[in-house]
């Protein structure tokens, strides 16, 4: 196995490199061909094809028969390894490669209409003048009513620089209007938010780690350094991976020079590396908080386990995902393309953090993260099943498991405190977003006119008339009023309905501000930071027999 500096091969100003060869999760674009026979086996399928081709009883597409096979032969070798049909290529790729060509808007389908919840700054919708709140009824003189969510994205995306015109309902028209719209490349925002959590406390939270996303992330490090930053915490919750290379690249941020962030093993040399620190990270000597919960997956574990395990990075929340098993992306003839799981990867300590898998029980090994929730992982760190024959030990001889994912240095159970079955009817229902929106609407010439998130708030009306309105327009849209349940979960519907209306004001990153004022992973990482728990190196906790010795 080759020993490599992180960054000699990897350079953030190009495209990221095929060392991309050992891409976590996604490389796109590699291409493979092999000539010649595998063996027996390509010459029975063969022959059976061609079988069915001449005698089989009724016509039949073979085509389409090869496109139903093919997935099926992927999952009886792990769950990650795929068939990408030629005309989802496009689409899948675009989010890794950091943009596609459309119209620049954020959308929901609310009520059976598209209703235009962000308009892309300085992107073509914002151009020719579509604003936030607008419904859009029709695509080409096609109308939108009804249309699922994905049909509605398949309509808006298309070529750079075809025109697509849109018809829309605004409140201040009696009349649709209809604008032209050039679509365009759309960047892809994998910053959802930045921050201040307290002075000096940086907030940044990352959903993928796509093309540009390391770019993105020191643009927003640096803005929040200059801001006063002495510390970070980076959010991973929810984030399922993407870029191996990106994942490495943020990681050697806050490395010392020489410290391994991750190793990789396959069959094939190429695929058998190790991905060192080079010591060139501009936060170095900031402390730093990692958020992680069941559905951080891939990249984000790699980013979470090299922190971990270099005793860097304090990582808060529940135990992450558990996939480590690497994918290279194949093209093929037809512009369909595979991917193939090539290799596994492993943390600095020598982790291997796959979780077991079943070869073709996907559900199984979806399903298995509701699992945990059922037999209380999510709310009892003495629940979390470790693998006692994987025991590993960072840096500083902390012991760490492998086997399953990362386990958090500091467990926060999942908050079921507000959770009632009214709760749970409003957010499947998707009221609690229809009435945020509403509201907004009702109330935009008045809000837009507002500077900030702070003096917003202060506009909406006392909580006990905000919740009494929602509860009244749930009843109006058949969910009845329930008192009793309503008021135990009186905090988390108006912290919810709260956050969403500075969203649908403001953004995301406004949105995550007032969301995290009572998030209980967020509020835990900010108090670990204040009392010192952070400071690195990360050392093992003495015994209380030790500390008395002492």
């Amino acid at each position: 196995m080759s020993k490599r500096n992180i960054f000699n091969r990897i350079y953030i100003w190009v495209p990221l490199m095929i060392a991309a060869a050992v891409a976590l999760g996604i490389i796109v674009g590699s291409r493979f061909h092999k000539q010649g026979y595998i063996g027996d086996g390509d010459r029975k399928i063969n022959t059976i094809l061609n079988l069915i081709n001449d005698q089989y009883a009724d016509t039949v597409n073979i085509g389409d028969l090869v496109e139903m096979t093919i997935p099926k032969m992927l999952a009886g070798l792990d769950p990650h390894s795929v068939y990408i049909p030629a005309s989802d290529v496009e689409d899948v790729n675009g989010e890794l490669e950091g943009s596609f060509s459309g119209i620049g808007v954020s959308f929901q389908v609310m009520n059976d209409t598209v209703t235009v919840v962000e308009v892309v700054p300085n992107g073509p919708s914002e151009k020719v003048g579509i604003l936030t709140g607008d419904r859009i009824i029709a695509v080409d003189d096609s109308t939108l009513i009804g249309v699922q969510q994905s049909d509605v994205m398949k309509r808006l995306r298309g070529p750079k620089g075809t025109k697509v015109k849109l018809s829309i309902k605004r409140n201040t028209s009696t009349k649709p209007l209809t604008f032209e719209v050039t679509r365009s490349d759309i960047p892809v925002q994998s910053i959802d938010a930045y921050y201040f959590l307290s002075e000096g406390v940086a907030y940044i939270k990352v959903n993928m780690f796509g093309r540009h996303t390391y770019e993105d992330f020191l643009n927003v490090a640096f803005t929040l350094e200059r801001g006063g930053a002495k510390s970070f915490v980076i959010d991973l919750r929810g984030n399922g991976g993407g870029l191996l290379d990106v994942a490495m690249l943020m990681a050697n941020e806050f490395l010392e020079p020489n410290r391994l962030i991750v190793y990789t093993k396959g069959r094939e040399h190429r695929v058998s590396q190790e991905y060192w620190s080079d010591g060139t990270g501009a936060f170095r000597n900031a402390e730093v908080v990692v958020l992680i919960d069941e559905f951080s997956a891939s990249a984000s574990e790699v980013f979470a386990g090299a922190l971990q395990d270099n005793d860097r990075g304090l990582i808060i929340g529940r135990r992450s995902f558990g996939k480590g098993l690497i994918q290279q992306q194949f093209s093929l003839p037809d512009k369909s393309a595979v991917r193939l799981t090539i290799g596994r990867y492993y943390t600095p300590s020598g982790r291997c953090i796959q979780k077991q898998f079943k070869p073709g029980d996907e559900n199984g090994y979806t399903l298995e993260v509701y699992d945990r929730f059922s037999r209380g992982e999510a709310y009892n760190k003495d629940s979390i099943k470790v693998d006692k024959e994987q025991v590993f030990h960072t840096s500083t001889g902390r012991t760490v498991y492998g086997g399953g994912g990362i386990i958090p240095d500091i467990f926060v159970p999942n908050d079921t405190t507000h959770l009632t079955n009214y709760y749970f009817a409003v957010a499947n229902a998707g009221l609690l977003q229809k009435f945020a929106f509403a509201y907004t609407d009702i109330n935009r010439k008045e809000l837009d006119k507002v500077k900030s998130a702070e003096q917003l708030l202060k506009l909406l009306p006392p909580d006990d008339v905000l919740l009494d309105d929602f509860v009244s327009y749930a009843a109006e849209n058949g969910i009845p009023k329930r008192w009793y349940y309503i008021n135990i979960s009186k905090p988390l519907i108006v912290n919810q309905l709260k956050a969403l209306i500075v969203r649908d004001v403001y953004d995301m990153s406004h949105y995550y501000e007032v969301y995290n004022a009572t998030d209980k992973v967020v509020q835990t990482a900010l108090k670990s930071l204040k009392s010192g728990k952070a400071r690195f190196p990360i050392m093992p906790e003495r015994s209380k027999t030790d500390a008395k010795k002492k």
